[in-house]
């Protein structure tokens, strides 16, 4: 058998679950990044695409990679139409608004400055899994349809449009006071207008768009990047605290307390608003979810689904099953019900602002009355590239939990009557990710334990964050 490069084993590497992602200079290069386009550009042809849309967000590699995967869409012969500088989200929408149904969005999302990657629209379908592999395989192969004339390439700027049209959606019953905290990411270039449009007053953090992120991470799923928020929120007297990532499709939110309110009990709330006009709605939630979410949903009326967590593959999901609504403990939520079903965190901050400014109470007293739990944050064990895979595959081969309900659509989730655990393989980053939440500290602690000790049990020398 012949032997793979390593060159090309790392290539491979940057074909994810649900989009592309790596090192810049060295996963990923300009020349690679044009065969990227080549062959996404080659499978536009087969689905009779005419024109893309494609966009950035503010990583110092993104001009230099969006050139380069305009350039190999363009060989394909398919017209690519250029959005600049934009957030994810402001993408997803451009590829509805112009009528592609296709796009492709230059970002390393919420990892660090020197990554990036691509995450792609074709037809109509966010592509994951097999549909991301054929593009490896594509490219492995030289699999590329090569036209007479490139297609065309013109600029365009959404900015405008899209914030009409969610102020022609959402309308807030009074003015907020909010803290907007956007890590230096391409966020930063359109939340705070946006949430002036709705009428707020905006205190701004970090709304400066830098790729090197100076200040602090843009991922709102870690706590450590929410002390500048929270800092603001209680000195100031403000009425909620917002968080972006990298590429502005994940939200965090701190509570006029400086709570932080993690994205399934924001959940609650947007289950409840939908339900009340969509009543019986499907409602889907990851696996890393509070068990309490599934039961808000019911006792509104809703439908609930657990999912496996991937932005591509819920939005495959929501298709499959018509649902109106879907959330992930990471931060993407993804609203159907008076939207189009993409994960967009600028507009599920309206939506949320909309949802507070009716109701008088502050918005820790909202989030008070919601069910609670002791919970952990997600909590990350990092590994070398690819050994999270192996480990995981070794997990659910030799753990049991007696007495538990074990789910394995993603992972290992084990639930027992006063809380569960979960532990599973990260698509993104070379680890495992664990969450836990139970009725009291006792009841978390010892389900803490009985996954610390099947963890071990796997690899004796794994360092643990719990």
């Amino acid at each position: 058998m012949a032997s793979v490069t390593p060159a090309v084993t790392e290539r491979a590497s940057v074909f994810k679950a649900y989009d592309i992602r790596g090192v810049v200079g060295r996963t990923l290069t300009d020349d690679f990044v044009y065969d990227i386009g080549r062959a996404i550009g080659s499978e536009a042809r087969e689905l009779a695409v005419e024109a893309i849309v494609i966009a950035r967000d503010g990583r110092l590699s993104g001009p230099a990679f969006a050139s380069a995967i305009a350039g190999g869409i363009r060989s394909a012969g398919i017209s690519v139409i250029d959005a600049g500088m934009a957030p994810t989200p402001v993408l997803y929408f451009g590829t509805y608004h112009l009528g592609t149904g296709s796009g492709v969005m230059v970002t390393g999302s919420h990892n660090p400055p020197d990554y990036n990657g691509f995450k792609i629209v074709l037809g109509g379908e966010t592509l994951s899994g097999e549909r991301i592999q054929r593009l490896r395989r594509r490219i492995e192969g030289r699999d590329f349809f090569a036209a007479e004339q490139p297609g065309d390439l013109r600029p365009v700027s959404l900015a405008d449009d899209y914030i009409d049209r969610i102020k022609g959606d959402v309308r807030p019953a009074r003015p907020l006071r909010l803290a907007v905290d956007c890590g230096n990411g391409v966020a930063g270039m359109l939340a705070p207008r946006l949430l002036r449009a709705l009428g707020c007053e905006v205190t701004e953090l970090f709304c400066e768009v830098d790729g090197r992120f100076p200040n602090h991470h843009p991922d709102p799923s870690q706590p450590e990047n929410l002390v500048d928020l929270i800092r603001a929120v209680r000195d100031r007297g403000l009425d909620l605290g917002l968080a972006f990532d990298g590429d502005g499709d994940r939200l965090g939110v701190v509570d006029s307390m400086g709570n932080t309110i993690w994205p399934d009990r924001q959940m609650m709330l947007y289950a409840a608003d939908v339900l009340s006009r969509r009543p019986g709605a499907r409602i889907i939630f990851d696996v890393k979810c509070s068990r309490h979410l599934a039961r808000e949903i019911e006792n509104h009326g809703g439908e609930a689904i657990m999912a496996r967590t991937g932005h591509s593959l819920i939005k495959a999901r929501m298709k499959e099953c018509g649902a109106e609504l879907a959330g992930e403990m990471s931060g993407h939520v993804f609203f159907k019900e008076r939207w189009y079903g993409f994960d967009d965190a600028l507009y599920t901050a309206a939506r949320l602002i909309e949802i507070l400014s009716r109701d008088a109470r502050p918005s820790a007293s909202v989030f008070a009355a919601l069910p609670d739990a002791v919970s952990t944050p997600e909590l990350r064990i990092d590994f070398a590239e690819g050994e999270h895979h192996a480990f995981m595959k070794k997990f659910l081969a030799s753990t049991r939990f007696p007495g538990a309900e074990v789910t394995t659509i993603d992972g290992l989730r084990a639930d027992f009557d006063d809380g569960w655990g979960l532990v599973r393989a990260s698509n993104t980053t070379p680890s495992l990710i664990l969450r836990f939440e139970a009725d009291d500290d006792a009841a978390l602690q010892r389900i803490e334990g009985l996954f610390r000790r099947a963890l071990l049990v796997v690899k004796p020398d794994l360092t643990l964050p719990f």
